[in-house]
């Protein structure tokens, strides 16, 4: 939808992918949709669903054996993100880096988008 010919909208990284993939054979589900909605203290929060079938709008990137699907209403808030998955001692997640985010919020968990995706 909001996509560039020969460009994936999303990317992700060896160890993102070797998580999704481990999640999905674990749940039996094909992959993972990923969105946004209104929320937390900067004002909207990822999203993250199994799925068994891809919605007829939704992106689908299948990387390494990974697949993952974009909700039509974050693919402009989506694309050229990152999704990495990091280890720490702490915590462990899925991190998205997000070229179109211009805030986050102290904890990480919402954020705030350039204000230039809204007038387009």
């Amino acid at each position: 939808m909001f996509g560039i010919p020969g460009k994936q909208a999303v990317t992700m990284t060896d160890k993102a992918a070797a998580q999704i993939i481990k999640l999905m054979t674990a749940k039996g589900h094909a992959g993972l949709r990923i969105g946004v909605k209104k929320g937390g203290c900067a004002g909207m929060e990822y999203t993250m669903e199994y799925v068994d079938d891809a919605d007829p709008n939704d992106e689908v990137v299948e990387q390494g054996g990974a697949c993952v699907m974009i909700a039509p209403m974050a693919q402009m808030f989506l694309f050229g993100t990152q999704i990495d998955y990091e280890t720490s001692l702490l915590e462990s997640g899925f991190k998205f880096n997000n070229p179109n985010v211009s805030e986050a919020c102290g904890c990480g968990e919402s954020i705030k988008f350039d204000e230039a995706l809204f007038a387009k």
